[in-house]
Parts: C-alpha cells; structure tokens; sequence
C-alpha cells in the first residue's frame, strides 16, 4: 500500500470524520505480567468478555458507536503459530449487532511466554498474529478494520526498559526496546496490509509537557530535550527518526494521544526513577500549558488526522477533567487542527493493576450477575452535553464543506 504525503494532508483537514462516531469508549485490555508473577487480565476482570453484548448495547443508546478493544495475544498463540481467535468472538458479533465500530489494539502491553520482546523473533511474531487476525477479522465482518500495532511505544519502553516498573521490568534498555517495538509495528503493518490493503492504522503514546520548576532555571534545557522525547517513536515510524529501521512516511496513519491529569510535570531528573515522585503542574499554574496549543504542535509536526485516544479522571474529577479536555479540543478543532475523536478511557470501572483497588475513573461500573452496570450519571450528563456540542459544530462544517463545493463545481 502506497500513500502519498498530499493525500494524508488532505485527509487531515477534511472536516469529514474517520471514525464513526466523536466520542468512543476504550475497553482497558492490559495484560502484562505483574512482578508476582501474575498475568492481568483486564477484559476478564471487568466481565467484559462475559457481558460484551450488554456493553455495546449501552455503548450505542448512549451514542458511541466507536470502541477501542484489546486483542488478548497471550491468549490467542498459546502454541507458537497456532491461533484461536475464539475468545474475540463475542466482542466481534456485539459490535456487529449494535453497529460500532472497533479499533483493535494487537499488542497492549501483553504477549505469549513463549517469546521474549527484545529478540528478533518477537517482531516476526507480532507481523504473522497481526496479518492472521486481519484475514479471520474481515471473515467474520467483511472490513479492513482499524488497528494499534503496539500500544504506547514511548511510555511502555520507558517503564519496562528505563524505569522497570512493567514487565520485563528492564533498565537501561529504554532506547533498544523502543526500536524493537517500532521494527515490531512496521512489520505487523506490512502484513496486514498485505492481506487489507485498506487498513487504517492509529498510532498511540502519551502527549506530555514537561518544564523546568521554576526555582531550577538551570534544567530548563534538559526538561525541554526530555520533553522532545514523546515524539521518538512517531518520528521513527515515518523514517523521519532512524530510518534504517524501515520507517516512512506512509506509515504514520492516525496520530492518537493520550491525554490524562498528569500528563504535565515539573523536570526533576531524581524524580523520573520512580513515577509517583514527579510533581504534576496544577492547571492553575502559569505554566500549565492550554490543550489545545499541545494538539496545535502535534498537528504542525505530523499533519496527520488526531485522536484523543484516552483520557479520563477519578472520582468526582471525571466531569472537571472531561469538560476541560472537551473545551480545549473545540478550540484547537476551530483553529483548523483535525481533531477526529475523543476516547473515554477506561469506559468501565476496573480493579487497579497492582493493588486490584476499585477504581472510579469511568462512565459504567462493575457488572452484576445479570451484566447490569451502574452509569455514572454526571459524567453521562456532560458527556451528553458535549455530543450535541461536537455534531453542531460537525454540521456546520460539513454544510460549509457543501456549499464550497457548490461554488467550485
């Protein structure tokens, strides 16, 4: 598959949207191992797998009709090269039933124990599951689909080859891990496109802000070379970065960006041992920086169509947190940045990775027996607030979009 950089600009600023609905809701899919031993298992654990078509069926009375799912790899290869797909299923056929569409993540953090990350046969691996699953995929629906080939590159090398907080729980190998899961996405790409040509493919990491405190004038150029770092991995999927990893331009499809409450920090090079010692910048505070301006600067880099891939807070912050990511994207869409969805991310309540707390941070909790959910209802009420907000505002582009095309036919 061949495509120009013309025709990405294009698509980019068309008013038209890629996805099929706005707003989406993301199914938390992690599956990495926890020291213990012990492997998540996050769709289990939410009874998604169970309840799916419940999910979907309040997904679409609500209006989201985009979801992004996680595809259990560690499930479907048990046997090197043998794969089952089965446990997929019940997700493929509620969507099909309720008419939403999926965004497949094929590796989200997780991957069978057979393979080791850092050898050359995991980005082989990763290329034969991916283009197994496009073929059975457009079996089951007749689609090319939309697909992550590795979730968060950037964050996941740091924390599991820098930091050693995820499985494998490495250091000092950040940068080696970075380009293997880079070679691992180009791969898996090629793949799928060899047997779905028109595959869309998103590409996920954390947006960030990082500065120097204030009262350490003297960081300010290492906080602004570390800040840099975010578009690593996105500079090197389009051989803008590294190129002899077989990076282009074609393969940089859909930016997506995560975007949560601690996005923003304080450089405190002593600090990036462990996550929990960095020092969040209040909103309040001079130098937070707006949303919007952040989207404006991946937009100038990239000229590639933008999705709000996850975002969310806890507790009573999920509408606070919400209503300002919303505010910010209606600007940055009205400056002309392509801004094609936002992910509410997780969409349902889940037990915390290491400690199984119960965490608040969605919009439906946990399931009872007969997969009824509790709906949190003030962040449904803005959530409602902001759908009718965004198809206004879609509107009125496309009629904009008509009435030049009327003009220059």
């Amino acid at each position: 598959m061949k495509r120009e950089d013309s025709t990405f600009a294009a698509e980019a600023l068309s008013e038209r949207p890629v996805f099929k609905s706005f707003f989406m809701g993301g199914f938390e899919c992690s599956t990495h191992r926890l020291r213990s031993g012990r492997r998540l298992d996050l769709i289990a654990a939410t009874r998604h797998e169970e309840f799916a078509m419940q999910d979907y069926q309040r997904m679409r009375k609500l209006g989201l009709l985009t979801a992004r799912e996680g595809l259990r790899w560690h499930i479907v290869e048990q046997t090197p090269g043998r794969y089952d797909f089965s446990s997929a299923a019940p997700v493929v056929e509620a969507a099909r039933e309720n008419g939403v569409q999926v965004i497949w993540d094929l590796c989200h953090f997780g991957w069978p124990d057979h393979l080791d990350i850092f050898k050359p046969d995991f980005v082989t691996a990763l290329a034969a599951y991916g283009r197994a699953f496009a073929q059975w995929l457009h079996r089951q629906t007749g689609e090319q689909g939309f697909f992550v080939p590795v979730n968060e590159i950037s964050f996941f090398s740091w924390a599991a080859g820098d930091e050693g907080s995820m499985y494998p729980f490495a250091t000092g190998r950040g940068f080696e891990l970075k380009t293997q899961l880079v070679r691992a996405a180009l791969a898996v790409m090629d793949a799928i496109w060899e047997v779905a040509p028109g595959a869309r493919f998103v590409h996920v990491d954390p947006i960030i802000h990082v500065v120097a405190a204030p009262r350490r004038p003297e960081e300010r150029e290492a906080a602004e070379a570390y800040r840099l770092l975010q578009f690593q991995a996105w500079d090197m999927l389009s051989g803008r970065l590294w190129p002899e990893l077989g990076g282009h331009e074609k393969y940089l499809d859909i930016v997506g960006v995560n975007f949560y409450p601690h996005n923003q920090w304080f450089y405190n090079l002593k600090g990036f041992r462990r996550i929990r010692k960095f020092t969040p910048i209040s909103q309040r505070h001079p130098l937070y920086r707006p949303f919007r301006d952040m989207l404006s600067e991946m937009y100038r880099r990239y000229h590639r169509p933008i999705l709000i891939a996850e975002t969310g807070a806890e507790e009573e912050r999920r509408v606070r947190w919400l209503r300002y990511v919303c505010r910010e994207t209606s600007a940055a869409i009205a400056s002309g940045i392509p801004v094609h969805g936002i992910c509410l991310y997780p969409i349902l309540n889940h037990p915390g990775w290491v400690d199984g707390r119960h965490c608040h941070n969605a919009l439906w909790d946990y399931p009872d027996d007969q997969g009824r959910r509790e709906i949190y209802a003030p962040l449904a009420a803005e959530l409602r607030r902001w759908q009718k907000h965004f198809a206004a505002a879609q509107a009125r582009g496309l009629e904009t979009d008509e009435e030049q095309e009327s003009v220059t036919a």
